[in-house]
């Protein structure tokens, strides 16, 4: 019985072989050395050393979008003072029990058009059949601060 050969030779087979962006790859390989650091914490050390990887990737961020990640620092620390603070692919993000609740992710980490904030599925932000999971934020007003207070509330539990 014959074998396919690929027909797919020179240029074709390498773009090809560029399914992930170089953003998208460092943001993987950021993912694994959080995991790795993670396995070797305690639980005393998660939460002091959680919120030292924050700050140093808020500090990394170009001059808006840190203003923004510090003020939405302070808003989830203060809305939901349980979570906990991590990185997540290199993000800054906040968990309960290990597992990462929400995150925000500056325009900057993967070339888009807008920072959002985000919420994983063990967030309880459910309402009804269906909801939104991820919010654009281009601006902080206080409108906007006050939603995310509740939704990071609703989300901690």
């Amino acid at each position: 019985m014959a074998t396919k050969q690929s027909t797919k030779t020179g240029s074709a087979a390498r773009a090809s072989a560029k399914v992930w962006t170089e953003e998208e790859r460092a943001a993987m390989q950021e993912s694994a050395r959080e995991r790795k650091a993670a396995s070797r914490r305690g639980s005393a050390d998660e939460r002091v050393e959680g919120e030292r990887d924050v700050q140093a990737k808020i500090a990394e961020m170009p001059v808006a979008e840190r203003v923004m990640a510090e003020r939405i620092h302070a808003l989830v620390g203060s809305a939901a003072p349980s979570l906990v603070p991590r990185t997540y692919y290199g993000m800054p993000a906040y968990a309960r029990d290990g597992k990462v609740i929400c995150f925000f992710q500056a325009a900057s980490k993967f070339k888009v058009r807008y920072s959002t904030f985000g919420f994983q599925p063990d967030a309880r932000i459910d309402d009804g059949e269906m909801w939104p999971v991820a919010f654009a934020v281009t601006e902080l007003t206080a409108g906007v601060e006050a939603r995310l207070a509740e939704l990071v509330k609703k989300a901690a539990g």
